[in-house]
């Protein structure tokens, strides 16, 4: 006999709204545009001394944290070999062939990913909540699931197992 047991978080408060363009088929670049994205997540685990995988109300605060770090603010992909980031104090400046933005540096948030996919934040995210699972509550869950819906019936799903 095999069991599993999951947890799954999506609350109203678990979205973002935020700027972004990615690049895709190795030459085009999107036109500078933003989402209202909602995030769900599911983590798996054996059941611990309280029959709990991981509590609910920890589980909202974390990630609550970690999509408030990301709303009104321009998502900047830093591990691009597209598009080329110059970072001053005051701003963060990005070109892309002829184009070039300008943003405040205050705006950005600096995300250590190729593009800005649906599919990568899901995977940033889950990146997040797994160190925040290790270092704040020494767990580590079995599964790491994320999803990203940039717009109604737009959802990209990352995966992670131990």
């Amino acid at each position: 006999m095999s069991e599993r047991f999951t947890v799954r978080v999506t609350k109203d408060y678990l979205v973002f709204c935020a700027g972004h363009f990615i690049t895709y088929r190795g030459d085009d670049c999107e036109c500078l545009h933003g989402h209202n994205y909602r995030v769900a997540v599911e983590i798996e685990a054996p059941l611990d001394e309280n029959y709990y995988v991981f509590d609910f109300i920890a589980l909202k605060n974390i990630m609550r944290k970690l999509t408030d770090a990301l709303d009104h603010n321009m998502l900047v992909p830093t591990r691009s070999n597209l598009i080329n980031m110059h970072e001053s104090e005051k701003s963060i400046r990005l070109t892309y062939g002829d184009k070039e933005w300008v943003f405040p540096r205050e705006d950005c948030v600096l995300l250590p990913i190729e593009n800005t996919t649906a599919e990568l934040l899901g995977k940033y995210l889950a990146d997040q909540l797994r160190d925040e699972l290790r270092t704040q509550h020494r767990f580590l869950p079995d599964v790491v699931r994320v999803e990203v819906e940039e717009s109604f019936g737009q959802t990209a799903r990352y995966e992670w197992k131990k």
